[in-house]
């Protein structure tokens, strides 16, 4: 894993830069002493570390502004960071660049119901959101499992997802507005409380853009009413294909479940012990079905689901019996990441989408693997729309298992793209699946991509590194030849 070559003229000048930053953002706006960037070394991703110059904790757009445009000016690279919850390096710091985070603007600025929507700062929360509304009967559909953590913003950033996207959307389907600095310093907003704009479609690319366009400082979000009645069903399967099977075909029937989830018999062990949830232990893999909307409608798509679930071998089913229950069957889903730490000493998530007619065929392929590489594997995903979290087990105190582990993980996405899918699903590329692009996009493809970047940061100092496997000089993407002039990769230190 490699990182753009850090500048001898910043690093000298590591404590004039922090100075500086410091009479912007002024009090404790700036942290530049050793031990408390640690703290910033890494997000998700904690196989890489990086200590930053300096991080830089502005609360208000003004501030942000003003240390871009600064940074600009000074020609120093700038990282934005949420919560740091990205699993896939996107706020991972460089040695010669600022960590600009953003947990200080952490406030709610207006809750509109007439119009449905909230305007948030980027540091709130993805839950609070939900439960700044659910009062009146609102929520925010987008629940990544890290909901409790992750900020709004770096949702904005990842184009995260959720157990409920299969129905609702992505972060993408349910912001209508932003306002952005640009690495210059520049103010500009995009979008706003209207459902949809004229022109280019510059929503879409700043969502999932992974802070290399600009760095995000208010977000207007959708909430919507919550349905009428919601009804969670539990179908547990002996054979994990036929339960990749029972998905596809509930799909292909018309029917779209609030939220469609599968884990497999490492991952319903893990997260029943560490929940108590009620999940079965004797099946080898398990679906959450959850339908919503009116009382007769979801009574209706049960008896279709159950239908479907016998004829594809299940081998029990059962339903929430209420609320509280239904809450429970969620609750071991959402905690089966951490709860696959009680049986592995390390574990790395995955996460690629595939076509759901795939699955099958994906999830026999990823056992071969597994064997392979002999490393174990806990599958939990949203299943209803292909998108994949295999958790590729480890130990990293044992000589070269991260290795291995990064060599499977690798081989899984390969084949999430062999199979009609892509890389990511809402996690993002960052460092992690940077190197992997050219699986699925040629050279050409990558140059057209990164001249987009190049229209919002052309001198790319904002969050060099991540998603793009050569980083070309701007200059030279206007010639055929984008070889010529690419800036040099080094060794990215591990952890």
């Amino acid at each position: 894993m490699k990182m753009p070559a850090p500048d001898p003229e910043v690093l000298r000048h590591k404590a004039e830069i922090a100075e500086a930053l410091a009479r912007i953002v002024p009090g404790e706006g700036v942290v530049a002493d050793i031990d408390r960037l640690r703290a910033y070394e890494s997000d998700g991703l904690t196989a890489y570390r990086q200590t930053p110059v300096a991080v830089v904790l502005p609360t208000t757009t003004e501030e942000v502004s003003e240390v871009l445009a600064w940074c600009a000016a000074n020609r120093v690279k700038v990282v934005p960071r949420g919560s740091g919850t990205s699993l896939s390096g996107g706020a991972l710091p460089l040695e010669d660049g600022v960590v600009l985070g953003l947990s200080r603007l952490n406030r709610i600025l207006e809750i509109d119901f007439d119009n449905r929507v909230v305007v948030a700062q980027p540091g709130v929360t993805n839950l609070a959101i939900t439960q700044a509304v659910q009062h009146r009967g609102f929520f925010y559909a987008p629940d990544p499992s890290s909901q409790i953590a992750c900020s709004i913003g770096g949702n904005v950033a990842e184009n995260s997802g959720g157990v409920h996207c299969l129905k609702y959307g992505l972060t993408t389907n349910n912001v209508l507005g932003v306002e952005m600095v640009l690495m210059d310093g520049e103010v500009i907003r995009i979008g706003g409380k209207h459902l949809d704009a004229g022109g280019y479609d510059l929503l879409g690319v700043t969502v999932g853009s992974e802070g290399l366009l600009g760095v995000v400082t208010e977000v207007t979000v959708r909430i919507l009413p919550a349905p009428e009645t919601a009804r969670a069903l539990l179908i547990g399967f002996p054979d994990i294909e036929d339960a990749g099977r029972c998905v596809a075909e509930i799909i292909a029937e018309g029917i779209i479940p609030a939220g469609m989830e599968m884990m497999d018999r490492p991952a319903i062990h893990a997260a029943e012990a560490f929940v108590h949830a009620g999940y079965p232990l004797d099946v080898d893999a398990l679906l959450i079905v959850e339908l919503d909307g009116a009382e007769a409608e979801c009574g209706h798509l049960l008896g279709q689901v159950l239908a479907i679930a016998q004829r594809n071998g299940a081998s029990m089913t059962r339903a929430a019996a209420d609320e509280a229950e239904r809450a429970l069957f969620w609750a071991g889903r959402k905690a089966a990441f951490p709860a696959v730490g009680r049986i592995s000493p390390d574990y790395y998530c995955m996460d690629g989408t595939i076509p759901r007619a795939q699955l099958p065929r994906v999830l026999h392929r990823m056992r071969e693997l597994s064997d392979t590489y002999g490393l174990g594997v806990a599958n939990v995903f949203h299943a209803g729309d292909g998108n994949l979290h295999p958790l590729v087990l480890y130990d990293a105190n044992k000589p070269g298992e991260l290795e291995r582990a990064e060599a499977f993980g690798a081989d899984i996405l390969r084949l999430c793209v062999e199979v009609g899918g892509v890389l990511t699903g809402e996690h993002g590329v960052g460092v992690e699946k940077r190197d992997l692009m050219p699986e699925m996009f040629n050279e050409t493809d990558l140059a057209h991509q990164q001249r987009l970047k190049c229209a919002f940061d052309p001198d790319l100092l904002l969050n060099p590194g991540k998603v793009f496997p050569t980083l070309h000089r701007c200059a030279e993407l206007g010639r055929m030849h984008v070889h010529h002039g690419a800036l040099p990769f080094p060794d990215l230190p591990r952890f």
